[in-house]
C-alpha cells in the first residue's frame, strides 16, 4: 500500500513540475498572454482538468517558483541569529537565499528559465500586477516576523513596517533594473541588490530591542 501511494504521489509531482516547466517555456518564448492553458495542456499531454488540478489559472503556475523562493525566505529569516538587528537578518536573508537560489530552483525548474521567466514577469503588466499585490502580502508577513524578533508590537511600533517598505522597495526596484539589464545571471542580480542594501544600510542599521530602551 505505501509503495503505491509513493508511486502515485511521484506521478503527480512529475506532472505538476512537466506542466510548470512547459508553461514558463512557452510564457517565455511566445508571450505570458499568447499562451493558453489549453496549448500547455495539448504539449504536456494531458486534460484541461488536469492543468487545473495542480495550478488556480496562468497567473499561478507563473510565479510558482517565485513564491517557493520567497516562502524559502521567510523560512529563512526566522533563523537568523537573534543578535543580528532587522537591516542585517534581512540583508544577509536575501543574499543567502540568492547564494542558495541554483538548489531551491533546481529543485523545479532549470535555473536559466527561472532568470527568464523572473524577467518576463517584470515585463507583463498583467503579471507585474499580481505580482506587486503579492509584494504587498510578503511585506506583511516579513514585518510580523521582524515585530516577533525584536520583541515589538507590530500595530503599535511602525518601525518593522516602515523597515519592510523600505526593503522591499530596494528588491523591487533591483529587479527592475536587472530585467532591464543584459545579464541574466544569479551573480548579476545579487551584486546589484547588495549594492543598493547597503546605500539603505545607514538609515535602517542598530537595535531596536524593547529591552534596550
Amino acid at each position: 500500500m505505501t509503495d503505491r501511494i509513493n508511486l502515485r504521489e511521484l506521478k503527480k509531482e512529475r506532472t505538476r513540475n512537466s506542466l510548470l516547466r512547459t508553461a514558463l517555456e512557452l510564457f517565455t518564448t511566445q508571450g505570458f498572454d499568447r499562451t493558453t492553458v489549453d496549448e500547455i495542456a495539448e504539449v504536456c499531454e494531458v486534460s484541461q482538468r488536469t492543468f487545473f488540478r495542480y495550478f488556480a489559472n496562468k497567473e499561478e503556475v507563473a510565479l510558482a517558483v517565485q513564491q517557493t523562493v520567497e516562502s524559502r525566505f521567510v523560512a529563512a529569516l526566522r533563523e537568523r541569529p537573534p543578535e543580528e538587528n532587522p537591516f542585517e537578518a534581512l540583508r544577509r536573508t536575501v543574499l543567502g537565499t540568492w547564494d542558495a537560489m541554483s538548489r531551491v530552483v533546481e529543485e523545479l525548474v532549470p535555473l536559466e528559465l527561472h532568470m527568464r521567466t523572473y524577467q518576463m514577469i517584470e515585463s507583463t503588466p498583467s503579471l507585474l500586477a499580481v505580482h506587486l499585490r503579492r509584494s504587498i502580502e510578503l511585506e506583511e508577513e516579513l514585518a510580523r516576523v521582524v515585530a516577533e524578533r525584536e520583541g515589538l508590537d507590530v500595530d503599535s511600533d511602525p518601525r518593522p513596517r516602515v523597515a519592510v517598505a523600505a526593503f522591499g522597495g530596494v528588491m523591487r526596484m533591483t529587479g527592475r533594473l536587472w530585467g532591464a539589464g543584459g545579464d541574466a545571471s544569479i551573480d548579476s542580480i545579487r551584486a546589484l541588490t547588495e549594492s543598493y542594501l547597503d546605500h539603505l544600510r545607514p538609515s535602517l542599521a542598530g537595535q531596536w530591542r524593547r529591552d534596550q530602551g
